[in-house]
């Protein structure tokens, strides 16, 4: 399945087309982990918290829908890029999380079933 359309919304940034070409580059690749019988939305956050120099001042959240879970990260860092490179890989960490877990439960009811068709029921 295709990563489904970012959502972007910006506080003291303003979206250029490099960094909307970044954001889809980053986050396309999840899109194989993503359940293609359900809907999904995504809407990325990026924010530049403060106008001084010293500390982490970016911040990237993302907020995940597909089928009625969210899968949400966020990410504070020195530059937008990284923000954003941290932010997507707490969303991939989750993501195949839930994919694992997606695929150890059809596999156990495949096993059922199988052992049912097998052995008739137990």
């Amino acid at each position: 399945m295709t990563f489904p359309r970012i959502n972007t919304k910006t506080t003291n940034i303003t979206v250029t087309p490099a960094l909307e070409a970044l954001l889809i580059q980053k986050f396309e690749p999840l899109g194989r982990l993503l359940d293609d019988r359900v809907e999904s939305w995504c809407e990325v956050e990026l924010e530049k918290i403060a106008e001084h120099q010293s500390g982490r001042i970016y911040r990237a959240e993302v907020n995940l829908s597909m089928g009625g879970k969210l899968f949400r990260t966020e990410a504070t860092e020195d530059q937008i890029e990284k923000a954003i490179d941290e932010a997507r890989n707490e969303l991939k960490n989750e993501l195949l999380r839930d994919h694992g877990r997606r695929q150890s439960l059809w596999k156990r009811g495949a096993r059922t079933i199988k052992r049912i068709l097998k052995f008739g029921d137990e």
